[in-house]
């Protein structure tokens, strides 16, 4: 055991490492503080409604909270039948946030670079260089924790794949197993499809080499064992995929239902939005040059007394400290931040690190693993894809012809493979001098790529504009500001572009010293004036003090903020609290000062008509787009919406709330059926009807209702809702002749079924997207029950294939230990005679 703890020991060093590395850059998260605070609290009021039911101990799979309703599992749902839930609670429960994410960087970044055979020191180089990628670290500042933790599980799954290609088929298919549910559990589709492309170029440039070497055998064994590993995985998540598959072609990034009076296109999102954050061509400067196109938007740490912005102020006669704060203002203006790119803003800039960079392009020279070409095929498209609006060709390409890749918008977020590419590119270069002999060679090819970094500097330092595509019409704006003085504001804008360029030129030269740093490291290494262990360790420390400070322009301990309820930030207005006294267990608020589609405040306390979420249903979106962002919304669209407040402002801005008197309620029986013949008609008809009298519907739901019996022949005919669960609704009718009912509920058809007095029923859509019935004559009672099979069933094969995964695991991890030498025996062996040798 003492052998054991001896042969490990650097690796539990480097694990203390990264313990103090995560103590000291993210120490206000052990304090009990947290990130993104903005996000948890527009998750909090998007979740509202679930969570009340999680107090009492129950689940619900469908919440009434936004958008009239939806289903829940694409907000929040338990899983607890997936083994990896139980994977990320427990990191969760172990360590704060961010930290657990950053862990999961931290060694799973380290597993990869161990498989690839790197000394541990080195490992831990690389696996701080992804782990700190400017990227990751301005995502954990946004709370934007889904996308790290799906980017977190990039490297394991690489080692993993790379580990069954090498053959080590139990191991390697059982981890696979493991880090692809993980990823796919992370739940983030996009950054989970963007690896999918980047392993399917592996896996082409290792057939390219199996076919050469004639063992295409063995790869298609590899192969068959990643594709088993994948359906494991598929099967472990299977309740999350399966209703997340189900639900896609009803959501907002689904086909269009309208081809006339649609703002969306028929499939996917619209290409401007989904293009609106394209990394610039030039943008790319700043993997070397972090500040190469001014950093984040808003205003910057840059920007002092000694700006070139600040002087045209105080030069004015204002006071530098004044002066400064309207420098730091100009930000507001179009075109006049810090940042020029054609980006509508930006937390920051993507950096790799220049110690990175340079050895980056140092192993394109010199490395000699055909996973070389994997890793520039993969930088090259991402990179290429990434430009969007800015380089369309190939992103077109992608966004009319590759299955799903219109579904996902800030295309930049590509790059997030790019960064990894990046570190291990590099240190696969460090690893080719360790093992080389003859470094002549090689210590050519350092010269050669130190010149070129040289250049790539000036060229950026001389070449870039530096100026903004809006920066004219800013000037405008600005002028109007100043009142007409368009000297002073044509002078703040060639001093913004000023302080722009004195950016640049400090990260140039900032970027060119650690270059220089690295080559000198290399160049004594070379030279063998340094052992590797000493020279992989000061490597380490080099990438980090790289890192840090770039990093820290974007995650400060300010950044951090005490754990808050959402109950202590957002505060009831008057008018909440007079709604909240309304007993109706089910009726919708309209706020028409909100901003509809972006609504995060009203669901904390209402059923709202608005809300947020980017996995909103199609034709609710639809009905927006056409009904009630128009000026003014449709009433009668409100009315059937069950609208039973609106919140306005008086002349002092004051909110008020208006009772709309004519909301149909919970539902209602209508005196006539209008048969339409498509969607389009649909969103005609409603556009101006009677929503109480008449039901508007879709041929297709012909078959369903007896045309040829009286439909309102009873004016005394009651509908009540008597219980309200938002998986579990229940009504009480009464009439004396068939009549047909409206409900103001979301039309789902996936999952939602309708008893009448306990015998299933069949129900269709009316009005565009409300559920509708006929029901009998008599007294029934009327049901609408939630119950999904793609999550309950899907629970099941969770279930199945969450045993399945950890029989996997405990036997890979019982053959390796088999395989493995018995190294304690022999010690134990050698023991007696060394004590011998000590007594002598």
């Amino acid at each position: 055991m003492n052998n054991w703890f001896k042969r490990n020991g650097t690796h539990f060093l480097i694990a203390a490492i990264f313990l103090v590395i995560c103590l000291a850059y993210f120490t206000p998260a052990f304090q009990g503080k947290t990130l993104g605070q903005a996000d948890v609290l527009g998750a909090q009021s998007t979740q509202k409604e679930i969570n009340d039911y999680r107090a009492k101990d129950t689940t619900i799979l469908w919440t009434n909270q936004i958008f009239g309703g939806m289903p829940a599992y694409q907000i929040w749902a338990p899983y607890s039948s997936n083994v990896a839930s139980f994977v990320i609670k427990t990191l969760i429960a172990a360590f704060p946030n961010p930290i657990y994410v950053v862990f999961l960087l931290l060694f799973g970044t380290y597993f990869l670079f161990t498989v690839l055979k790197l000394n541990p020191w080195l490992a831990a180089a690389g696996a701080v260089a992804f782990t700190f990628s400017s990227y990751n670290i301005i995502l954990l500042t946004a709370g934007h924790s889904n996308q790290v933790l799906a980017i977190a599980f990039f490297a394991p799954i690489i080692a993993s794949v790379i580990l069954t290609l090498r053959g080590r088929y139990l191991l390697g298919g059982a981890l696979s197993a493991l880090f692809i549910a993980l990823e796919l559990k992370a739940n983030h589709i996009q950054m989970t499809y963007y690896l999918v492309l980047a392993l399917a170029i592996l896996i082409g440039i290792e057939l390219y080499h199996a076919i050469k070497a004639k063992t295409t055998p063995a790869f298609f064994k590899s192969v068959g064992v990643i594709a088993a590993a994948t359906l494991l995985a598929v099967l472990v998540n299977a309740s999350l995929l399966w209703s997340t598959m189900e639900y896609a072609a009803y959501s907002y990034r689904g086909p269009s239902n309208l081809t006339q009076h649609s703002k969306e296109p028929s499939n996917g999102l619209a290409k401007d939005y989904a293009y609106q954050w394209s990394q610039g061509v030039g943008e790319c400067f700043t993997f070397l040059i972090p500040n190469a196109y001014g950093g984040a938007s808003g205003p910057s740490e840059g920007i002092d007394q000694n700006s070139a912005t600040a002087k045209v102020f105080i030069d004015k006669g204002v006071p530098a400290d004044q002066a400064v704060n309207y420098a730091q203002q100009m930000s507001q203006f179009p075109g006049l931040g810090m940042y020029w790119g054609n980006k509508p803003g930006t937390a920051g800039p993507f950096y790799f690190g220049a110690v990175i960079c340079f050895l980056f392009l140092f192993g394109l020279l010199i490395v000699k693993n055909r996973i070389k070409w994997w890793l520039l095929g993969t930088v090259l498209l991402t990179m290429l894809l990434s430009f969007g609006s800015n380089w369309p060709y190939l992103s077109d390409l992608f966004f009319n012809y590759f299955p799903l890749y219109n579904k996902f918008r800030a295309v930049e977020s590509i790059l997030a493979v790019a960064s990894i590419c990046f570190p291990i590119m590099a240190l696969l270069a460090v690893k080719e001098i360790t093992e080389t002999v003859d470094k002549k060679e090689i210590l050519k090819k350092l010269y050669i790529t130190a010149g070129i970094f040289v250049a790539l500097i000036i060229v950026a330092t001389l070449f870039l504009s530096f100026r903004s595509a809006d920066a004219q019409s800013g000037i405008t704006y600005l002028t109007k500001a100043l009142r007409g003085d368009s000297a002073t504001a044509t002078n703040i804008a060639t001093a913004i572009v000023s302080d722009r360029q004195d950016l640049e030129h400090a990260d140039a030269i900032r970027s060119f010293i650690f270059i220089a740093l690295a080559f000198g490291l290399l160049w004594i290494f070379i030279k063998d004036k340094v052992n590797t262990t000493v020279f992989s360790v000061a490597l380490l420390a080099l990438i980090l003090v790289d890192m840090w400070p770039i990093d820290k322009r974007y995650l400060k301990e300010a950044n951090f903020q005490e754990k808050q309820d959402a109950s202590q930030v957002v505060r009831p207005r008057e008018v909440d609290q007079f709604i909240a006294r309304d007993p109706d267990p089910d009726f919708r608020v309209f706020d028409l000062t909100a901003e509809i589609k972006n609504d995060e405040i009203n669901p904390f306390f209402h059923k709202s008509i608005s809300g947020y979420s980017a996995a909103r249903l199609k034709r609710y979106d639809e009905l927006m787009d056409n009904q009630l962002t128009t000026n003014p919304p449709n009433h009668d669209v409100l009315d059937m919406l069950n609208a039973k407040y609106f919140i306005t402002q008086d002349t002092a801005h004051n909110s008020k709330m208006v009772s709309n008197v004519t909301a149909c309620g919970h539902a209602w029986f209508v005196k006539s059926v209008k048969f339409v013949d498509n969607a389009d008609k649909e969103m005609q008809a409603i556009s101006s009807f009677t929503p109480k009298d008449e039901a508007i519907v879709d041929q297709r739901y012909k078959t369903v209702i007896d045309t040829k019996s009286t439909i309102g022949g009873d004016p005394n005919a009651t509908i009540k809702l008597t219980n309200y669960n938002p998986d579990h609704l229940t009504y009480q009718t009464g009439s004396t002749a068939n009549q047909v009912a409206v409900f103001s509920e979301i039309y789902y058809d996936k999952g939602w079924k309708m008893l009448i007095d306990g015998k299933e029923a069949p129900y269709f859509r009316a009005d565009y997207l409300l559920r509708a019935a006929q029901i009998p004559l008599g007294n029934h009672k009327v049901e609408f029950i939630f119950h999904p099979a793609s999550y309950y069933t899907g629970e099941k094969l969770s279930l199945a294939g969450s045993i399945l995964l950890v029989l996997l695991l405990g036997g890979a991890v019982y053959t390796e230990a088999k395989k493995k030498p018995v190294a304690e025996a022999d010690d134990k062996k050698k023991a007696p005679a060394d004590d011998k040798k000590a007594k002598k």
